[in-house]
């Protein structure tokens, strides 16, 4: 009986939606809570799950397998697929957040990218910062939680670690696979990394 509930009110949203204008290829596979609210011209593809208060924009695009819960996504933004939005994210105007991309209790800032296997936790980001591959905020010391700032105009390297509490200024570059423990000043390289040891002729040991 719970079951044909749940059903019936699922059925009821994604009508209620559909008359609205929201673009859903396969709403049988989406998900709604009674106080979602979306905006115009948005798209939402298969297999979309949302939680409670979540609020999305106009000219949106939730492609598949994404999860949101508790956060506002505003206009022009580009969500998934297999994203994670978690309690307390805002995803500004123009910004993009790709696959198995995890934010939580952050700020994603105009124009911003954040593309591909990542997480970004406790951190406000600014505007047109791209934050490369694999990249993590480090926000949690064991005993509490700390916060990144990432200025407008960073660039992030791919295999980033950044070890809160952390402000990189503005127009900054952290180079590809470095683990950053203290603030960068402004418009300048952060590089941490090991020389790379090379061995000519190099053969394995037989068993």
């Amino acid at each position: 009986m719970k079951q044909l509930k749940l059903q019936k009110l699922q059925n009821n949203l994604r009508k209620k939606f559909s008359r609205l204008g929201v673009k859903m290829v396969g709403p049988e596979t989406i998900y709604f809570s009674k106080d979602t609210k979306v905006g115009k011209n948005v798209t939402i593809e298969p297999y979309v799950v949302f939680g409670k208060k979540v609020k999305i924009g106009n000219n949106v695009i939730i492609k598949s397998f994404s999860h949101l819960e508790n956060c506002k996504i505003e206009n022009k933004v580009d969500i998934g697929p297999y994203a994670r939005i978690r309690p307390g994210a805002v995803v500004k105007d123009g910004s993009k957040v790709g696959n198995f991309v995890e934010i939580k209790k952050s700020i994603i800032g105009k124009k911003s990218k954040v593309s591909h296997l990542t997480y970004i936790g406790d951190c406000i980001i600014g505007k047109s910062v791209n934050v490369g591959a694999g990249t993590i905020t480090c926000n949690y010391d064991g005993v509490k939680k700390n916060k990144t700032k990432i200025k407008d105009n960073v660039f992030i390297g791919s295999n980033s670690s950044l070890v809160a509490p952390l402000t990189i200024e503005e127009g900054s570059v952290v180079g590809a696979g470095s683990v950053i423990t203290k603030n960068v000043r402004k418009k300048s390289l952060a590089l941490t990394r090991s020389l790379q040891t090379e061995i000519k002729n190099y053969k394995k040991k037989k068993k």
